[in-house]
């Protein structure tokens, strides 16, 4: 977190599900949606649900991509914070911060 952030809570971010997705992106460019699922532990459906909240509000971005480890069609989706979610994610953990007194 950076000590610019700008407090600001976010209702989207802060489901507790959301949050750790968030937290979870946050140090890395992107990941592959079955290694998000299997790192918190949550099944594809949850997991879409709240991916599909964090898209609409323009927070994360999905990205498709054909694996060529795969006989059949399905592609591989993965995510990434956007610079509007990075933003928001760091004024919401400095908002909880200000909460937690620190």
């Amino acid at each position: 977190m950076t000590s610019a952030a700008q407090p600001v809570f976010n209702d989207v971010i802060h489901s507790p599900v959301r949050l750790r997705i968030c937290g979870l992106l946050r140090r890395v460019s992107e990941l592959e949606f079955s290694v998000v699922r299997d790192t918190l532990e949550l099944n594809d459906a949850n997991l879409s649900k709240n991916l599909t909240v964090l898209a609409q509000a323009k927070l994360v971005a999905l990205r498709k991509e054909s694996s060529p480890a795969r006989s059949d069609s399905r592609r591989l989706t993965w995510l990434s914070l956007t610079s509007a979610g990075r933003a928001a994610l760091e004024g919401h953990l400095a908002a909880l911060s200000a909460i937690a007194g620190e």
